[in-house]
């Protein structure tokens, strides 16, 4: 039997046991380090950081400010210059062919019109033109027309041109050459000089002329004059006239190039030399012709007397092909001929086709081309 008092005994014990194990975990809960606290120091490290932090905030903001407004100034150029460079990007070429005209004078306002286009023509009473802008970005080639000389329509003057080193050369001799080669014909019949003379001077007034503007540029030409029946040639440069006569090409002029022995010999004479660079023969080391309107500063050697010819009119003279040598580079003379012949219902689209000729065959320079029916001015 078990005794009542013994069960009392164990009953405390193992209460007293239970107090001191739940004081103890109570004691660890609360007071887990008996060893004293540090000293706070004098300034505390978290004031410190926080001063450094805001500075280092406020270094970073004004930066990223900054960045931030020349990014936006940049932003804005590039915006301001988006319609522009869209604008380029959508501009086409052109291509314009105007109407057929009947011109009555120098057509110098037309080429200045169509002096940035790539191509045009032109077409009045017994003539037709095609013109074509090459790797330039402006034309440097011109022409000039008068028709019904003294209210005659058996009259008349045509003229190409090709300018270098810019336009001013050909803009003026356009405007100028074919009015003093006329004036110096009138003037001629009085002092009986002969048609020759007067077309050279003509040449040599219209040089000192634009010399006298102190423009540094120049141009070749090539001329006609239809008058009295007769056909009056002249050239200086490499612009070149040439005749069909019954399908047989006939060239009227000679392309003053420094390759010529006579024009090597007449610049030698003078004190200036010749000179071949890559293939081409250049006086001065410079230019390729020998003859020119302006070069003032290759004038002693490089001279603006044009070389003449005169011939009648007859039945068998049919047509002038007249070109600047954009077209003779690509295309020979009988070749010129023979595109006009095949196309004689339609002389405008013989010219097209000729500067369309040159072009297929790898001519980069200007073109222009002008094809005149003699029969439309034969007495």
């Amino acid at each position: 039997m078990v005794d009542p008092v013994d069960v009392q005994c164990s009953l405390s014990c193992s209460l007293v046991h239970l107090f001191h194990v739940l004081r103890e975990c109570y004691s660890t809960a609360v007071c887990p380090s008996t060893s004293p606290l540090p000293p706070l120091p004098s300034k505390r490290p978290a004031e410190v950081s926080f001063e450094a932090n805001k500075r280092l905030k406020e270094c970073h903001l004004d930066f990223y400010s900054s960045a931030g407004e020349a990014i936006d100034q940049q932003e804005a150029v590039k915006k301001s210059q988006v319609p522009h460079l869209r604008k380029m990007r959508r501009r086409p070429t052109r291509l314009s062919i105007p109407e057929p005209c009947t011109t009555s004078g120098f057509v110098d306002d037309e080429e200045e019109k169509h002096a940035s286009e790539k191509e045009w023509g032109v077409e009045g009473c017994g003539f037709w033109l095609a013109c074509r802008r090459g790797h330039r970005p402006v034309m440097e080639d011109g022409h000039g027309i008068i028709p019904n000389i003294d209210g005659d329509p058996k009259q008349a003057f045509f003229g190409v041109f090709d300018g270098h080193g810019g336009r001013a050369a050909v803009d003026f001799v356009s405007e100028k050459l074919g009015k003093n080669i006329l004036s110096s014909l009138a003037g001629r019949d009085k002092q009986e000089i002969q048609p020759e003379v007067a077309i050279k001077a003509g040449y040599l007034i219209t040089d000192k002329d634009f010399i006298s503007q102190g423009v540094k540029s120049g141009a070749c030409a090539s001329t006609v004059v239809l008058k009295d029946g007769e056909l009056h040639v002249a050239n200086v440069g490499d612009c070149r006239v040439v005749l069909s006569r019954r399908g047989i090409a006939n060239a009227l002029t000679s392309d003053h190039h420094a390759g010529r022995e006579d024009e090597r010999v007449r610049i030698e004479s003078s004190g200036g030399y010749i000179t071949c660079r890559n293939g081409v023969w250049r006086v001065q080391d410079s230019l390729a012709v020998t003859r020119s309107i302006g070069d003032a500063s290759m004038k002693e050697w490089v001279i603006s007397e044009p070389e003449t010819k005169t011939i009648r009119l007859t039945p068998d003279c049919e047509f002038l092909v007249m070109a600047s040598d954009g077209l003779w580079e690509k295309v020979t003379d009988q070749e010129a001929v023979d595109a006009v012949r095949k196309h004689s219902d339609s002389m405008k689209h013989s010219c097209k086709e000729l500067v369309e000729l040159a072009c297929r065959r790898g001519n980069r320079d200007d073109i222009t081309v002008m094809v005149v029916d003699l029969q439309h001015f034969a007495q």
